[in-house]
């Protein structure tokens, strides 16, 4: 049966245009030109970071290995709809779930006075967009302001406390409960960093570990988790503070790399952990599946190969200092607004947070960061 769930929501809707030759070594985080610092880890492929390779995914590929892409087709095929408790129904429903700070609240929704989320943001676009199902889908905003990392891994009070505010302040009102979230979009980061790769205390190994923890305490408190989408930070280069400037918001895609492929590598190890940084991440157990949700850095003013980039913006994030929301010319010379996550407003929706569960997660997710993608569950 092909409804149900439904979401088709493009990720990167810019045309590929051509990009400024770079040399895919990339030697470090000298990222204040706004352009021309590093490359993209798109774009990278077998070049290396500081020693680090490229490519979101093993052996410098931007493809979700078949393996992994298997079993995330297994978990998106058990999203359905649930009474609240937990219960399969056909009048229940699955949560997609955001988690993470004051920007990917902003992304997310953006909410306004009215509490309603503005029309560039996500759940803006998802409202209005004929392909999303508006009976058994719900979309949560549970991002919020000053929720690093570590507001979420489940190591203290304070995380648990902000778990129980979703609970309480985001779902209970709107009728749900934790039972039901089903898919999550994960996008953090770490406060006020100060040491960068490669020194072995850098932030971006930190923030690793705090995702490990956050993969953990998420299926914690949402029993019924099947998928999370892990995004890193946008560009950085225009932040007027040091909450999160560069060249930690682009090492934080290595952070989330790293966080993937731990849980490729355990699972190919029979379950027994590889990755002591990312801790236990068997999505048979303790986690649920994880991999790449839309990739939004860019060096600055310099486009990548699929015509992304991060031009200097107009809308405050307070918390994180950063500028998110403006308008653009892409190099076809069509202007158009780009929102939160520098997708282009005048195209389709931000992201695509939902595999295919029925033609196969292995065609779409895998080309995840840089294309469109369909969701249909049962």
């Amino acid at each position: 049966m092909r409804n149900g769930l439904r979401m088709r929501l493009p990720l990167l809707a810019i045309a590929v245009i051509a990009v400024v030759s770079f040399s895919l070594d990339s030697n470090g985080p000298g990222l204040a030109s706004h352009g021309g610092g590093v490359v993209p880890l798109n774009d990278l492929g077998a070049g290396t970071y500081l020693g680090f390779p490229g490519g979101l995914y093993e052996g410098g590929s931007n493809a979700v290995p078949g393996g992994h892409a298997a079993e995330g087709a297994a978990h998106a095929a058990a999203v359905q709809p649930l009474d609240t408790s937990g219960n399969p129904s056909p009048g229940g429903k699955a949560v997609l779930l955001s988690v993470g700070m004051s920007n990917t609240n902003l992304e997310f929704c953006a909410p306004n006075s009215n509490q309603t989320c503005e029309p560039w943001t996500f759940m803006g676009q998802a409202a209005v967009d004929p392909d999303v199902n508006h009976s058994t889908l719900a979309i949560v905003n549970g991002a919020v302001a000053g929720a690093d990392a570590t507001r979420w891994d489940g190591s203290d009070e304070q995380s648990d406390l902000n778990y129980d505010r979703v609970r309480d302040t985001k779902l209970i009102p709107q009728g749900l409960s934790e039972a039901q979230v089903q898919v999550v979009w994960l996008k953090v980061a770490n406060r006020l960093p100060t040491s960068s790769l490669p020194a072995q205390d850098s932030d971006a190994y930190a923030l690793e570990t705090s995702m490990g923890g956050i993969a953990r305490a998420l299926k914690t408190r949402y029993p019924n988790l099947q998928v999370v989408f892990v995004s890193s930070r946008i560009y950085g280069g225009w932040a007027t503070t040091d909450v999160n400037p560069e060249p930690y918001a682009y090492e934080s895609g290595f952070s989330v790399k790293w966080l993937i492929q731990a849980q490729i590598d355990q699972m190919r190890n029979g379950g027994a952990i590889v990755d002591s940084r990312a801790g236990d991440l068997n999505h048979n157990s303790v986690a649920p599946w994880l991999t790449w949700g839309p990739y939004l850095w860019a060096d600055g003013l310099i486009p990548r190969s699929d015509g992304l980039f991060a031009p200097q913006q107009a809308v405050v994030d307070e918390d994180a200092g950063e500028l998110v929301a403006d308008r653009a010319v892409d190099e076809r010379g069509g202007d158009g607004g780009v929102d939160a996550a520098g997708e282009r407003a005048d195209d389709a929706p931000v992201a695509d947070l939902l595999p295919d569960a029925e033609d196969g997660v292995g065609d779409e997710v895998a080309r995840g960061p840089v294309a469109a993608a369909t969701a249909d569950t049962q």
